[in-house]
C-alpha cells in the first residue's frame, strides 16, 4: 500500500502543474493530459473502493474500536467531493484548452490533493497497524489480487512501470518477484522502454521540453 500511495503522491503533484503547463487552446496537448487524468481518478477510485469493500468491513468487525474507520471513511467522502469539482471541470477545459478553465481544473486539483496527502499521511501512520493486526496474510493478499484484476490488460506494463519508479531496490525486487516469468521478460524487453517513453511524453513541459 506504502508503495502505492507513493504513485498518488506523485500523480497528484503533477497533473495541476501539468494542466497550467497546456497553452491556451493547445487542444490536442490538453486531450492528451485529461486522458492522464481520466487514469488517475479511475486507479484512484478502484483503489478505495477496494479498501470501502474489502479492509474497513473486516477492521469495523475485528478492531476494538472503529473510530479510525470513521474517520478513513469520511476522509474517502471528502476525496470523492474533491474529484466531482475535478470532473465537472474536465470537460470544460479538454475542449478547447482555455486557459481560465484550465486554471479552474487546476485549483480543484490543488485541494484534491490536499485533502488526499492527509488520508494518506493518515492511512500508513494509523491505520496500517490496525491491518497488520487484524488482517490475515489471504485478506491482505486479496486486497492486492483485487486491484490487479481491475487493470487492463494493455495498461499492466504502464502499471509495473509506476510501481518500480517509485520502490526502493527491495521493494523493486518484491515486485518482480511476484510478476510471473513472462511478465518479467515482458518488462524487461518492451515495458520499461515503453514507460520511459510514456513518462517522457507526459512530463516534458515540467522538464523545459515540448509536449506532443
Amino acid at each position: 500500500m506504502i508503495v502505492v500511495h507513493r504513485i498518488f503522491r506523485r500523480e497528484s503533484a503533477f497533473l495541476p502543474r501539468l494542466v497550467r503547463a497546456v497553452p491556451d487552446g493547445g487542444t490536442a496537448r490538453a486531450t492528451k493530459v485529461a486522458e492522464h487524468l481520466r487514469e488517475y481518478l479511475a486507479g484512484l477510485h478502484s483503489h478505495h473502493s477496494l479498501e470501502d469493500e474489502l479492509v474497513w468491513p473486516l477492521l469495523r468487525e475485528r478492531a476494538a474500536d472503529d473510530g479510525l474507520v470513521v474517520r478513513m471513511e469520511e476522509q474517502h467522502q471528502r476525496i470523492d467531493k474533491s474529484l466531482a469539482a475535478v470532473t465537472e471541470w474536465i470537460p470544460a477545459w479538454e475542449g478547447g484548452a482555455d486557459h481560465i478553465a484550465g486554471e479552474e481544473l487546476a485549483l480543484a486539483l490543488d485541494e484534491h490533493r490536499t485533502a488526499l496527502l492527509e488520508h494518506l499521511d493518515d492511512e500508513e501512520r494509523l491505520v496500517l497497524p490496525l491491518i497488520a493486526e487484524h488482517l490475515t496474510v489471504a485478506e491482505w493478499d486479496l486486497v492486492g489480487r483485487r486491484g490487479l484484476e481491475r487493470i487492463p490488460r494493455d495498461k499492466l506494463l504502464l502499471a509495473l512501470g509506476a510501481i518500480l519508479e517509485e520502490a526502493t531496490p527491495p521493494e523493486r525486487a518484491y515486485f518482480l518477484g511476484r510478476a510471473p516469468l513472462i511478465g518479467r521478460l515482458l518488462w524487461k524487453s518492451v515495458g520499461r522502454r515503453q514507460y520511459a517513453t510514456a513518462c517522457r511524453a507526459m512530463r516534458a513541459p515540467l522538464d523545459g521540453g515540448a509536449g506532443r
